[in-house]
């Protein structure tokens, strides 16, 4: 038998959480066709990788990315594939590009991900061929891939497709009965193609781009939850699921989601609901308590399938002045991010009354979550056209002056041109003692990564490396908290199964997507920062991971992609490695040999 891969004496772990075993893998025609103890026929095989001292896991599964408008600029989504990731999911938090026109989708997108609006406009002025899943579907497979590619259709592009984006908009507009049994059958459509489910956004904080409708909030915020309850029925006849995210504004609401998951009532199915987000924030730092142990309890009483996303390390974000989203909390904030002229901008930051008015809900106590703490002693200046700034905390400053810390962070940017000064925060997962015990609630699966969004505030594309790192350092100081077979269920198999997408298992049989670690790699430069600038946004510089000492290879569909920090000749331009995955379909193709 010939293999156009093997993978020799790697210890090898297949992603269902079974223990690790020393093997060399076969790989034939894009699939696993023999796991062997023994070494196998290296005669005319193209490609042999020798793991031995390495481990041969399941390529990553990222199911929270917001690549869509990228996909069609750069196929080979090169940031995620270097870092093991092999499949990777659009279409969250209610964004797609399925149905919406193309100045609609941009204005969807753009604000909302901090990614510039002319080159989501442009991509999709550019590729969007597409007006309706089934086309959709077909362009992004036709794409030159690099991971493959799942996908579902966001709830704000389905209701800006049926009302209008001024109707969807608009508080107090609700669908007519004629308009609702379109979207549920538009929804229906798209599971037909293969989508996964329905992703929706309940809190209000993210807002619209572009000049016709700047600063509403995305559509499906307007949403009743009869309209909700009327799309989340498709899903539980279609047995497809649901990823969210509660108001935090009316946490009360969460309860719904529960309800509406569980399979009581005389519903029988049960609807598998992926929510927003588990952390340990530092504005609400008891939550950690209460969360995990209420996720539990609920979908036990309820017979609910409801967990929440985690991201497996510290939730770090940077800032170029005041463009970061958690401004948005406040209504000075987004009257300030409403603006796009940088003077006008640094004119009403100076403005007194306007300063009076952000003091006033700054210093507003809030009852429940925010996304941020608040607290501007926990904010450091990073980069600043006044040096003696740099290293210092607007707090600090404040301190020094005099002034109110929201004083202080206005006047540094005022003075210094307010997209010139770049500040850092942590503002979850701070406590190593509670993160440890997030990774292995199992009221919450890995995800949440928001790759490609928020190009210039944050960067986790290497999440799982870093989950890995903190693992085995554990385990290396006589203090393990899980094993790595477990950890490696959670990144991979875990979150598959729970979104209906086959991949995340390296078993005889599987698909072939496959990443190499060396353990000896995963050292301090996972955590290091970089920056790197990208062509298909203008030069934009951002923030992204390196994580090429812990990653020996990448490989998708049996093709080896990535190796020794290079992407193969061609990759995501002339050479297709991933596909388009539908729902279902895999597991029929795909059974052990």
């Amino acid at each position: 038998m010939s293999y156009d891969v093997i993978v020799r004496n790697g210890l090898w772990f297949d992603g269902t959480g079974a223990p690790p075993q020393v093997r060399t893998l076969g790989i034939r025609d894009g699939v696993v066709v023999a796991v062997s103890p023994t070494p196998l026929d290296e005669t005319d095989c193209p490609d042999v990788i020798d793991a031995g001292g390495k481990w041969v896991l399941p390529g990553f599964v990222d199911v929270h990315t917001h690549y869509d408008a990228e996909v069609l600029l750069d196929p080979g989504l090169r940031e995620s594939v270097r870092h093991g990731v092999t499949t990777v999911l659009l279409g969250m938090c209610s964004l797609s590009t399925v149905y919406s026109d193309t100045e609609d989708a941009a204005d969807l997108f753009s604000r909302v991900e901090a990614v510039p609006r002319q080159f989501v406009l442009g991509a999709l002025e550019q590729h969007k061929t597409w007006s309706g899943p089934a086309e959709y579907v077909k362009v992004i497979d036709d794409l030159p891939l690099g991971p493959n590619v799942a996908s579902l259709l966001g709830h704000s592009d389905l209701r800006a497709s049926v009302l209008g984006l001024d109707r969807a908009t608009t508080r107090g507009v609700t669908p007519t009965d004629a308009e609702l049994e379109t979207m549920a059958a538009k929804l229906d459509e798209a599971l037909d193609a293969g989508m996964l489910g329905l992703s929706g956004m309940d809190a209000a904080i993210d807002k619209l781009d572009g000049d016709r409708f700047r600063s509403r909030a995305l559509p499906s915020t307007f949403a009743t939850w009869r309209e909700r309850r009327r799309l989340i029925k498709v899903l539980r006849k279609r047995g497809r699921m649901l990823q969210s995210a509660p108001s935090t504004a009316k946490a009360y609401e969460a309860l719904n989601f529960f309800l509406e998951s569980s399979g009581l009532f005389g519903r029988r199915k049960g609807v598998r609901m992926s929510l927003l987000v588990s952390a340990d924030a530092k504005s609400a730092p008891g939550a950690v308590h209460v969360l995990g142990p209420g996720v539990r309890l609920l979908n036990r009483i309820l017979g609910a399938k409801v967990r929440f996303q985690h991201l497996p390390v510290p939730f770090e974000l940077y800032s170029d002045g005041i463009d970061l989203p958690v401004f948005e909390e406040f209504g000075a904030g987004t009257a300030a991010l409403h603006l796009k002229d940088q003077f006008e901008r640094n004119k009403l930051l100076a403005d007194p009354e306007y300063r009076r008015r952000f003091r006033k809900s700054f210093d507003r106590r809030v009852l429940g979550p925010t996304l941020w703490h608040r607290d501007f002693h926990d904010a450091t200046i990073v980069e600043c056209p006044d040096k003696t700034l740099i290293g210092k905390s607007f707090g600090q400053i404040a301190d020094e002056r005099g002034i109110h810390p929201l004083d202080a962070f206005l006047d540094v940017l005022v003075d210094n041109g307010e997209r010139n000064v770049r500040w850092t925060t942590i503002v979850a997962n701070n406590r190593p003692r509670y993160l440890d015990r997030l990774a292995k609630d199992p009221s919450v699966h890995m995800g949440f990564s928001d790759a490609g969004a928020h190009l210039r505030n944050m960067a986790f594309y290497n999440y799982p490396v870093k989950l890995l790192k903190r693992v085995r350092d554990a385990q290396l100081t006589g203090r393990p908290f899980m094993t790595t077979e477990h950890a490696v269920h959670r990144l991979t198999g875990e979150v598959a199964d729970w979104f209906g997408v086959s991949a995340g298992t390296l078993r005889q049989g599987d698909r072939a997507d496959f990443v190499v670690i060396d353990p000896a790699g995963l050292n301090d430069t996972v955590e290091a920062y970089h920056e790197e600038s990208v062509p298909f946004y203008g030069g934009l510089s951002r923030m992204v991971n390196r994580s090429d000492e812990a990653v020996v290879a990448t490989a998708v569909n049996g093709s080896v992609v990535f190796r020794n920090g290079q992407f193969r000749d061609g990759y995501g331009e002339s050479v297709k490695s991933g596909r388009y995955l539908r729902a279902g379909a895999e597991k029929l193709a795909h059974t052990p040999v």
